[in-house]
Order: C-alpha cells, then structure tokens, then sequence
C-alpha cells in the first residue's frame, strides 16, 4: 500500500499509474467537507460506503462472486476506520485498487465530483491539473542574513537547499567585519569612538557594491541549483534588494514584480499562496496564448471540434493541445488496429471514458491540456477541441 497523505501525488507515481492494466482497476473520486471535522468524519464516511456499493454492483456484472468481491474491497472498506482521514482532509481524497499493487490512496489539493470508475486502468483526468498548467516556477527569499530557494507550482511547494550552493547570509561573501563597517556608515563613528567624514553617498555605495558581491554569489548558486530555467524566478524581498539582485542577477527569467517586506518569519503555506496569487497570471497567459492559436488556426486541418477525430488524434499521438470542457466525459470504445472511434451516449461496463484516455496520451506524448469552462472553449459546442501536431 502507497499513501501521501498531506501531499499532491508525486509525478512518478502518476505516471505508473497510467501505465496499469489489469482487471478491475477501481477509482473513486470524494470530495471532502472542510468546514468542520465532525461533519466531514461522517459525510465523508457515508460517501465512501456508497461508493463501495457503487463498485460493487459492477463487479457484480463482471460476473465475480459475493465472497471475492469483499475480499478484494476490503482495503478500502478498512478506511472506513480511519478516522484521522477524514478528520483532516484535503479538499479531494483519491483511492486506487488493483489486484497487483493493492490500495493507494491520496490526500488531493483539488475539489471532485465524487465518482467511482472500474476498468483495465484508473481513470486519471481529475488529477491532471496537478502536472498540467499549474506552473513551475522558484521563490527566492532574500534578505541580508538570509537565503532560500524554493521549486513552486499551485499545489506544490519544495526547498531546494540553496544554501549547499550559496552563501547564507551577506557576511559569508562579502567578509565578517561587514556589520561593524555599517555600523560606522550608520553613525558616523568609527570603531574606536573617532568623528568619520563621508563623502556625498559613499557609505551608501558601499553598502550597495557588497550587496552586489552578495548577490552574485547567491546567483551562482541559484543558477546551479535551478533545472529548468525557462522558469520564472519570483524574489520575496525588500524594494531596495530586488532592484539590486534584479540587475545583478544573469537568471533571465526574474520575474518582474515581487513579494515586498522581509521573507524570513513568513508563514510557508501563506508564501506559497502569495507568491501563487502573484504570479499564476504568468501562468494564464500561456491558456489564453493557446485559445488564441486555435482560432488562427480555425477552418485549417490543424484544428478540430469534431469529437471522434480528436480522440482518434489523441490516443495516436497527434494531438499537441486539448481543451476538455470541464466535468465533461465522452464514453465510448476504440480499437487501436482499425481507428475506430464508437461514441456512446451513456457510461456502462462495456465502454470506457474515451476523454480520460486522450487527455492522459497527450499528456504522456508531452502536449498540452486544459480544462476549461464552456463559455471559454474556442469553440463552445463541442465538448473537446484541438490542435494538431500536423
């Protein structure tokens, strides 16, 4: 059995979980109440055991027998007790079971529909937004005694020990008698009590050339630690350190606003919030950017809202970007030898979720996909639209 359970699905295990195919693969979806504890134990609770009996009615039809089918439900069953899941839950809890693996469960930062699905893989889709167009980006906290480097997205928020590669604070670069020096700057004596003269802005020069030092320093070890650095770099920090850092900096990408005051005693979770809230237009872009291609590329063989042609391009590799409709679902059947699409009308033991399947092979042909409400779709009476690859 595999839990995270106060932690977005790691992307590994997402991608290991596209890859099964086995027999009577369950998924069930819940969404989980976090207005209060108690009302969520019991709700939460109550979704489950229905969606149990949901689960086991179809395995019913595929013809297993009473006493296997609870044997193989039990896992689940047995977080029924579990009272600290539903105690503090996320805002969507995840369950997986195969014959192979077992259980797996997950703690999601993202609201379900509660659902259930059996089949010869998991249905994945409402889990795609936590890889797809949620944004990496880094969060760079800076201040004279302090550095860190976090790797951020919407639901995910991780140190990446900058520190190994850079120094800690301005002293480690610049010398320790740094304090002492501004001490002096900053009331006109030296060490020893003697009156000191500066020129016209010479202790603020100082002051600004050692951040300089520091602040390269801290770039080298940014730029070192950093993989992909087509990213944005958001820096949390005064006024006065951005401007610095900003034109010392060689990261190309530091973003041009920031999260102002010192980041030192920030609470991380309200951090990663801010620094989310900040920059997720940045993000946006690239949706609109897309909607914006498509409908430069309308009335072209690049583009298409003709439902089995999309699918049929999807699941042979061909789409490069979906737009899904949100909380929609297209059931049918393909035969990969033929390339056959059927459509159904409706979901049942004989079909599957056909856009749960494009979407998860544009995803591991490296397209783009998003979800989008109706009004938005590039073209809105059509539950997918897309653009080709060729």
């Amino acid at each position: 059995m595999y839990t995270a359970e106060n932690h977005p699905l790691p992307k590994t295990i997402f991608e290991s979980l596209i890859e099964k195919n086995a027999l009577y693969c369950v998924s069930i979806y819940l969404s989980m109440d976090k207005q209060g504890m108690e009302q969520n134990l019991h709700l939460a609770q109550a979704l489950l055991k229905n969606c149990l009996e949901e689960v086991r009615v179809v395995l019913l039809q595929h013809q297993l027998h009473e006493n296997e089918i609870e044997d193989y439900l039990d896992p689940i069953a047995q977080l029924l007790h579990k009272v600290d899941l539903w105690r503090n839950p996320s805002d969507g809890l995840v369950i997986f079971l195969d014959s192979e693996v077992g259980l797996q469960y997950y703690q999601i930062p993202i609201p379900f529909e509660t659902q259930t699905f059996v089949a010869s893989h998991f249905y994945l889709k409402p889990l795609l937004p936590l890889y797809q167009n949620d944004g990496i980006y880094y969060l760079l906290e800076l201040s004279r005694d302090y550095v860190k480097l976090f790797k951020a997205s919407r639901y995910h928020f991780e140190d990446l020990y900058v520190e190994d590669f850079s120094p800690k604070r301005l002293e480690e670069a610049v010398g320790f008698d740094y304090r002492p020096k501004m001490l002096q700057f900053r009331s006109g004596q030296n060490v020893g009590g003697a009156g000191v003269f500066h020129g016209h802005g010479e202790g603020k020069d100082d002051d600004k050339k050692e951040l300089v030092k520091f602040f390269r320093a801290v770039d080298k070890g940014v730029k070192k630690t950093i993989e992909n650095q087509n990213a944005p770099l958001l820096l949390a920090c005064t006024d006065y350190l951005h401007s610095i850092y900003k034109k010392t900096s060689s990261y190309k990408n530091v973003y041009d606003q920031h999260l102002g005051g010192d980041p030192e005693f920030k609470v991380k979770t309200l951090l990663h919030q801010d620094s989310w809230n900040l920059i997720e237009p940045h993000f946006k872009k690239t949706e609109s950017d897309m909607i914006l291609k498509f409908k430069d590329l309308y009335h072209t063989q690049k583009t298409s809202y003709e439902t089995g042609n999309i699918i049929s391009a999807a699941l042979n590799g061909a789409v490069d970007t979906l737009f899904i409709e949100n909380d929609s679902d297209v059931f049918g059947t393909f035969d990969l030898k033929t390339n056959r699409v059927t459509i159904d009308e409706l979901k049942d033991n004989s079909n599957t979720s056909l856009t749960n399947l494009a979407a998860l092979e544009t995803f591991k042909q490296g397209g783009k996909v998003f979800f989008l409400p109706a009004e938005d779709m590039p073209v809105n009476n059509s539950h997918l639209n897309a653009i080709f690859r060729y």
